[in-house]
């Protein structure tokens, strides 16, 4: 049975990435920042739930020492949980940098002891086109016409993320991904995306393909994407 850890994933593409994931068999930890949604949302699909927010070490190392206690590895780790803030000042980078980026890295170095211990570990991150410097200067492509300054950073370093991650744990698959526009809370204010189930799939065939695959890489539903 494979272990997997998600982070953000009491709603929206975590929640449906988990549901898809418990039908193919895997022991779901579903990770909330609040224990009640958590708890409330890992019921309902028939998951684990662990408190879990990325913005705080310690939150970050009890849910770890939780998964090492009961299964004692973690085979997939998704990081979903993310910010999409359209102001543009201080307090709003420091919360998308500490969401989108260094929230990978506390989840990532706590779980690392964990997944080691798999046979085949696998680390997801969503990130996005709008953190790709191809897409965003294409005129071709919607993400240049779309002024995220702070959402577009924070996942560039997301990708960039994955990609010294495979470098430095070349034991480990890693793979950044653009899940597609998705109708969630987070684009709620656009109007724009479709079902979460459509994304969530993106993220299931990432998360379960042939872990021999490439390592380091931003992809989409079609394949792997310039960045």
């Amino acid at each position: 049975m494979t272990v997997t850890l998600i982070t953000g994933a009491n709603k929206g593409i975590g929640y449906e990435t988990a549901r898809q994931l418990l039908e193919r068999g895997h022991e779901v930890y579903l990770g909330a920042r609040d224990v009640e949604r958590g708890e409330k949302a890992a019921a309902e699909l028939g998951a684990r739930s662990v408190q879990l927010d990325v913005t705080d070490d310690a939150s970050v190392g009890r849910a770890l020492a939780t998964i090492e206690a009961a299964e004692g590895r973690l085979d997939l780790l998704v990081h979903n949980a993310g910010v999409l803030e359209t102001g543009l000042d201080g307090p709003a980078a420091l919360r998308s940098f500490d969401v989108n980026a260094v929230g990978i890295v506390r989840v990532t170095e706590a779980a690392l002891p964990l997944l080691r211990r798999s046979a085949a570990p696998r680390v997801v991150t969503i990130s996005s086109s709008m953190g790709s410097f191809w897409a965003v200067t294409n005129p071709d492509r919607p993400e240049s016409a779309m002024p995220l300054a702070l959402y577009a950073a924070s996942k560039a370093a997301a990708t960039m993320l994955t990609l010294q991650y495979a470098k430095a744990h070349p034991g480990i698959t890693f793979t950044a991904l653009e899940p597609g526009t998705t109708a969630t809370d987070m684009t709620a204010a656009f109007g724009i995306g479709r079902p979460v189930a459509d994304s969530a799939r993106v993220v299931v065939r990432l998360a379960t393909q042939d872990p021999a695959g490439p390592s380091g890489t931003l992809q989409d539903e079609a394949g792997l994407l310039p960045w």
